[in-house]
C-alpha cells in the first residue's frame, strides 16, 4: 500500500492557477505534516522566481536547466525561518508541459534527495527510528491537468518510486493542535584558546549541539500533567467542533531540564583553556502543531522538542549572517559586546488555524517581513496580521 496525501482543497485551486500563468515548467514545494497512517499537505509554494525571471514569467525551456542549487536554498530558508514544530516539507511539485512529462519524474527524484540532504546537514536532532521517510513527488501536466503523485525514501539512496494517493479535502487546515510553551534559556558556551580564530559560529553550535540534548531528555508538562507517550493528546478534553480560526486548541507547555543526569550519564571532568566565552540568555517563544486525528503525546512532544531546538539554532544562523552582511569577518579580539537575537513572530497561514513563524531584527520593518512572506511562501500579509510573539531583551 501507498501513502495517502490529504490536500488542503485550496492547494488545488493555487496549482491550476500556476499552470496557466508559468511556462513551460514550473517547480515548488509541499509543506505539512507526516503521520505514521496519513500525510497532510496544508501549502504548496512555488519556487520563487530569480531576478531574471521575474519580468515575463518565464523559465528555462529544459528541465536540465532546473536550477537544483536555488531550489534547495528556498526550501532550507523556507524551514529554518518559517515552519514552526511539526510542519516540514513533505515534497516537490513541478507543472510541465506534455512535451517535459518523461523528464520530470527523473528531474523531481533528484529535487527530493538534494532537498533532503541540504535539510538534514543544519538539523542538531536526529530522526526517531520509527519516523516516516517517505517523500512526496508531485507531477501535474499543465494541459491535462493530470496528477500523477509518487513517494521516495530519502533514508535509501536507490529508492525506486512507489504509488501515493493524493486526495482533496475542505477545511483541512483547519482543524490542528497548538502546544505553546516559553522556555527561559541561560546557556554558557566557552570559547576555546586553541580555536583559530575565535570560530563564534563553530563554538556556538556546539554549545547548542549540547544543548539540545539537554532538551531531548526534559521532562514535559502538558496542561500541567506529565503524560505517557502513547495515550491521546486529547484524552480527557472536549474536542471542540467547528472549523472557525478560533477553533485551534491550545496547550500549554512546561519544560523541566534535569538538574544532573542519572549515574549512567557520568562524564569525566575536562579542563580546557578559554579565551572568551558566548552567553544566550532570555525568553524563547516555541510552538508546535499536530493535526487533530487522534495524535499521541509522543508526537506532539517531539514536535515541540524540534521547534524548541530549531529556533534558537535558527536565530544564531541568521545573527551571524546579519554580522558577516553588515560588518564583514568578525573581528579577531573582541571586547564585551551584546547583540540582540532576532524576535520571532507569527503569522496566520490564510484559511487555516495554523500560523506560520518569521523573526525580525528591532530596526526592521513590517513592509520588509511582507515581502519576505510573498518571496518565501507566495502569501500576502496584513501588518495587522504579524503577531511578535516575544519581547526584546538582550
Amino acid at each position: 500500500m501507498g501513502r495517502t496525501y490529504f490536500v488542503e482543497e485550496a492547494i488545488g485551486q493555487y496549482l491550476s492557477e500556476l499552470s496557466t500563468k508559468l511556462k513551460p515548467y514550473v517547480t515548488g514545494l509541499l509543506i505539512g505534516q507526516c503521520s505514521p497512517q496519513r500525510d497532510y499537505v496544508i501549502r504548496a509554494v512555488r519556487t520563487p522566481p530569480k531576478e531574471d525571471q521575474k519580468e515575463d514569467n518565464i523559465s528555462p525551456s529544459k528541465l536540465a536547466s532546473i536550477d537544483e542549487e536555488w531550489i534547495t536554498t528556498h526550501a532550507s530558508q523556507v524551514v529554518s525561518r518559517m515552519l514552526p514544530g511539526g510542519l516540514l516539507v513533505l515534497g516537490v511539485f513541478i507543472i510541465a508541459t506534455p512535451e517535459l512529462s518523461k523528464e520530470s519524474q527523473n528531474a523531481l527524484r533528484k529535487l527530493i534527495f538534494s532537498v533532503e540532504k541540504s535539510l538534514t546537514k543544519r538539523r542538531l536532532w536526529k530522526p526517531a527510528e520509527e519516523e516516516v521517510s517517505d517523500r512526496a513527488a508531485l507531477q501535474i501536466c499543465s494541459a491535462t491537468k493530470k496528477v500523477v503523485c509518487r513517494t521516495y525514501d530519502v533514508q535509501d539512496p536507490k529508492s525506486s518510486a512507489k504509488p501515493a494517493d493524493w486526495k482533496y479535502q475542505s477545511a483541512l487546515s483547519s482543524s490542528w493542535l497548538a502546544l505553546d510553551c516559553t522556555i527561559n534559556v541561560n546557556i554558557h558556551i566557552p570559547l576555546l584558546a586553541t580555536s583559530p580564530n575565535h570560530d563564534l559560529e563553530k563554538n556556538t553550535k556546539n554549545g547548542l549541539n549540547r544543548w539540545s540534548k539537554q532538551i531531548e531528555d526534559s521532562v514535559f508538562l502538558i496542561n500541567g500533567q506529565v503524560k505517557d507517550d502513547d495515550t491521546e493528546l486529547l484524552e480527557g478534553q472536549k474536542k471542540l467542533r467547528g472549523n472557525t480560526q478560533s477553533s485551534t486548541q491550545f496547550s500549554d507547555v512546561k519544560v523541566l531540564t534535569q538538574l544532573s543526569q542519572g549515574s549512567s550519564h557520568r562524564s569525566t571532568a575536562t579542563v580546557q583553556v578559554c579565551s572568551g566565552s558566548i552567553n544566550l540568555k532570555g525568553a524563547v517563544k516555541c510552538r508546535a502543531y499536530v493535526h487533530n486525528n487522534k495524535p499521541k503525546v509522543k508526537e506532539a512532544i517531539q514536535a515541540l522538542k524540534r521547534d524548541i531546538i530549531n529556533t534558537l539554532n535558527d536565530r544564531c544562523e541568521i545573527l551571524f549572517e546579519d554580522l558577516i552582511i553588515n560588518r564583514g569577518p568578525h573581528k579577531k579580539n573582541f571586547e564585551r559586546e551584546y547583540h540582540v537575537l532576532p524576535q520571532r513572530l507569527f503569522v496566520p497561514l490564510a484559511g487555516s488555524s495554523v500560523m506560520l513563524s518569521d523573526y525580525k531584527f528591532g530596526d526592521e520593518a513590517t513592509g520588509e517581513i511582507q515581502e519576505r512572506f510573498v518571496e518565501m511562501l507566495d502569501q500576502s500579509v496584513q501588518a495587522e496580521d504579524i503577531h511578535i510573539a516575544e519581547d526584546v531583551n538582550t
